[in-house]
């Protein structure tokens, strides 16, 4: 199991415990983050599951791939570290990720 650490806008912390091959996104989902809409249920076909990437994890966690950024050009308040939570994977890797939740979805 992996953790990781959602804080939503406003700073409170949401620590849960993750099987790894999920998805960030279904690891919300699944814990029920607030924040995380998911309204496409992972198809990057939306950009309801926008998260902040903690700047210590930004290389293990990479750079989004060219469909993310053009779904991320649709979300909030978007930042060098916004990622698609819908589209990291969980692995031993990112054991301890930290992602904060923006403080709306579109």
């Amino acid at each position: 199991m992996t953790k990781i650490i959602f804080k939503e806008h406003d700073g409170k912390e949401h620590p849960v415990e993750v099987e790894n091959g999920m998805t960030v996104m279904e690891a919300a989902i699944k814990n029920m983050i607030p924040g995380i809409d998911a309204d496409c249920g992972g198809a990057c076909a939306c950009a309801t599951c926008h998260v902040y990437v903690d700047a210590a994890w930004m290389d293990k966690v990479g750079k989004p791939e060219s469909m993310e950024e053009d779904m991320l050009d649709f979300a909030f308040d978007v930042r060098e570290n916004s990622r698609l939570s819908c589209q990291i994977k969980v692995t031993d890797a990112l054991d301890g990720l930290v992602v904060t939740t923006p403080e709306k979805q579109f």
